[in-house]
């Protein structure tokens, strides 16, 4: 901090001063976004991002510095209102995303432009670049897998499709009719069980049994069962642990293409079932149940490309706070 005195002219005690504070001394030294900066190098994400610039538009924000504002956006779980309102008055924030105290931050209406210009195929990428540094790190070895899925709630109810569908008298409102009178045509009725029902989408995600990270993570409609989703989140090795979800033909097939094996237990019905080994696996299984409990369940978008995108950030700020959290690889101890 610089500090510098000057005399008003009328008396010596009517002395001012002027603080000179820099935006990098108000940020704590062991704050968990320096940790962030600190352990993962954001250059190769920078890189891909710079060939967006253009597309863009708004160029005077530098597309590296709207990315971070994203990251924080979903790191922090604020709305776009909200996150203009953090670069305005957070400076934790501002220091993150790289704004200086005084410089002007964006209007919140250029968040949504953000993202729908990054995509879900380029995030799905940046995610992969951020995924394969950590892999390099020696922090995720794929060698043991966690799979599993959880509901994505589209909405609270479906009151206004029923009167829809009695209007248009449609004997059933199901997956077949929804489409015809749903906000939303890509979400569907999923059920878990035989009592647990939901509106809007599955996530699916695959989690590196070393560091507790995610490694991949799908979106689909909620009628898509976790057996036939292990496709889009199987790993390329190992072996990979899941609930009876997973011990059904489909995923058997797609663990068989894949090269991997397949530890899912099995149901009470099945001829091959082993309790004892059933139990063993459901304790490997338990230290990852909470990738998914402290997760917000409610989706705010359409359709599954914004929700797929939305998931991507997820994981990947899921990841950044599990590095802070997790010792460093054998490699990297110091």
């Amino acid at each position: 901090m610089k500090t510098v005195e000057f005399n008003s002219g009328e008396s010596m005690n009517n002395t001012a001063q002027i603080e000179m504070i820099s935006l990098e001394d108000l940020v704590p030294r062991g704050h968990n976004y320096r940790k962030f900066d600190e352990l993962f190098n954001f250059k190769q994400i920078n890189y891909r991002l710079r060939k967006l610039e253009k597309s863009i538009g708004c160029t005077g924000y530098g597309i590296e510095r709207l990315f971070k504002c994203l990251l924080y956006q979903f790191m922090e779980d604020l709305s776009d209102r909200q996150l203009e309102e953090a670069l305005i008055s957070n400076n934790i924030c501002k220091w993150f995303c790289g704004f200086s105290l005084a410089e002007k931050t964006p209007d919140y209406s250029l968040f949504s432009h953000v993202r729908q210009r990054i995509g879900t195929d380029k995030l799905s990428r940046l995610f992969e670049i951020m995924r394969d540094q950590l892999k390099k790190q020696g922090y995720m070895s794929e060698v043991f897998t966690f799979v599993d899925s959880s509901h994505l709630i589209s909405k609270a109810n479906l009151w206004s499709e029923r009167d829809k569908a009695i209007k248009a008298k449609y004997d059933k409102l199901n997956n077949e009719i929804l489409p015809r009178v749903a906000k939303d045509k890509q979400a569907k009725i999923g059920c878990k069980g035989k009592n647990k029902f939901w509106y809007g989408f599955k996530k699916h995600v695959s989690v590196d049994m070393q560091s507790g990270m995610i490694n991949k993570v799908a979106v689909t409609p909620a009628n898509v069962t976790d057996a036939k989703a292990l496709k889009h989140i199987c790993p390329n090795q190992g072996a990979i642990y899941g609930d009876k979800g997973y011990c059904t033909a489909p995923a058997r097939n797609t663990a068989l293409i894949k090269g991997v094996h397949l530890a899912a237990i099995k149901t009470n019905n099945m001829k091959t079932k082993n309790k004892d080994l059933d139990r063993w696996h459901t304790k490997l299984r338990a230290p990852y149940e909470h990738v998914f409990s402290k997760q917000n369940k409610r989706v705010r978008y359409k359709g599954i490309a914004k929700n797929q995108f939305s998931e991507f950030m997820n994981a990947i700020c899921f990841n950044l706070k599990k590095l802070i959290a997790i010792p460093p690889p054998a490699n990297q101890a110091t």
